[in-house]
C-alpha cells in the first residue's frame, strides 16, 4: 500500500510505502473514523421520524374517528328522513284508497238511482282493459317522480268526486220532482164511481157540484198517497169524514177523505205510493170509498188529469 503526502508550504510531496498488513490496519481505522458518526447520523434520523410517527398516530386516530362519527350522523339522518316520507306516502295512499271505495259506492248509488243495468257499471271489478302492444320508437321511457304521480292522481280522484257529487245532486233532485209529480190513483184496487164536476146529490137529489172524484172499494183497503209531501191535516172534517191533506209544494196538495182510519199524522213526510189511510165510509158518504181532491194554488181542480197522466 502506497500514501501519498503533498506539502502544500513546499510544494513538493512524499510518498510512504506501507506493507500488506499495515495497510489493511490503516484501512479498517478509516473505516471506523469515518462509518461510525454516519452510522450515528442515520440512528438519529431514524429515531426522530419514528418518533414523529408515534407522536401523529393518536392525532390522526381522532381525525378518522371524527369523521367515522360524522358519517354515522349523516346516514342516521337520511334512515329518518326516508322512514318520514314513507309514512307520508303510506298515509297518502291510504287516503287515496278511502277516498276510491267512497267513489265507487256513490258510483253504484248513481247506477241505482238512474236504474242502469247493473253489469254495465260494475264498480266491484277493475275496468277492462285490451288491445295489442305497439312500441313507440323514438321515445325512450323515463319513470315519473313517485310523489308527483301520487298528487296527480289525486288530483284526479277529487275531480271526478265532485263530478259524481254534482251528478247525485241532479239525480236526486229529478227523483224528488218525480215524486212530487202528482200522478196515478190514490187507491191500489177498486173503480171511479163519481166524477169531478156537476152531479146530483145523492142525499139531496139537487143539482151540486162535487170538487173531487170518488173511488169505490172494500172496506178497509188501502189509500196511497199520489205523490210525495208532508201530512198537514189527519183528523175528523165536516163532511169528509177521517181526512188526510199532504201538502206537495209548489202550490199542490191533495185530500183524501171518508176514511175508516187514517195511518198518518200531521208533520209525517210521506213517499209516493205510500200506504196513508184504510178506505171506509165516514163523514157525509153512502158507502165505502175515497173522496179524493186535487189543490193548486188553494183552489179545487179536476184530478182527472192527474190520474190519467204517466208518472215521471
Amino acid at each position: 500500500m502506497k500514501i501519498i503526502i503533498l506539502s502544500k508550504k513546499y510544494g513538493n510531496c512524499r510518498s510512504i510505502n506501507l506493507g500488506i498488513w499495515s495497510g489493511a490496519l490503516l484501512s479498517v481505522c478509516l473505516a471506523c473514523l469515518i462509518g461510525v458518526p454516519v452510522a450515528a447520523y442515520v440512528t438519529y434520523l431514524k429515531l426522530v421520524s419514528d418518533s414523529k410517527n408515534h407522536l401523529l398516530e393518536p392525532e390522526i386516530r381522532q381525525v378518522w374517528a371524527e369523521r367515522l362519527q360524522e358519517q354515522e350522523i349523516l346516514i342516521e339522518q337520511a334512515r329518518q328522513q326516508a322512514e318520514s316520507k314513507l309514512a307520508a306516502l303510506t298515509l297518502r295512499v291510504a287516503e287515496l284508497q278511502t277516498r276510491l271505495v267512497r267513489i265507487d259506492a256513490l258510483g253504484e248509488r248513481l247506477t241505482t238511482m238512474a236504474k242502469l243495468d247493473n253489469g254495465e257499471f260494475d264498480f266491484s271489478q277493475p275496468p277492462a282493459l285490451g288491445g295489442p302492444e305497439q312500441e313507440i320508437s323514438g321515445d325512450s321511457f323515463s319513470p315519473p317522480d313517485f310523489s308527483h304521480a301520487i298528487e296527480e292522481l289525486a288530483q284526479q280522484i277529487e275531480n271526478r268526486q265532485h263530478q259524481l257529487e254534482t251528478l247525485e245532486a241532479l239525480l236526486a233532485n229529478r227523483k224528488l220532482e218525480n215524486d212530487v209529480f202528482i200522478a196515478g190513483r190514490p187507491i191500489t184496487k177498486g173503480w171511479m164511481s163519481s166524477r169531478y164536476g156537476r152531479r146530483t146529490d145523492p142525499f139531496t137529489g139537487r143539482i151540486a157540484w162535487h170538487s173531487g172524484v170518488d173511488f169505490a172499494g172494500k172496506e178497509g183497503s188501502d189509500i196511497i198517497a199520489v205523490a210525495a209531501g208532508v201530512v198537514v191535516w189527519s183528523g175528523e172534517r165536516s163532511g169528509y169524514g177521517h181526512m188526510v191533506e199532504i201538502n206537495h209544494g209548489k202550490g199542490f196538495s191533495t185530500r183524501y177523505a171518508h176514511n175508516k182510519e187514517n195511518l198518518v199524522k200531521v208533520g209525517d213526510v210521506v213517499k209516493k205510493g205510500q200506504i196513508i189511510a184504510r178506505m171506509g165510509t165516514s163523514g157525509r158518504s153512502t158507502g165505502h170509498h175515497v173522496h179524493f181532491e186535487v189543490y193548486k194554488n188553494g183552489r179545487a181542480v179536476d184530478p182527472s188529469s192527474y190520474i190519467h197522466r204517466a208518472s215521471r
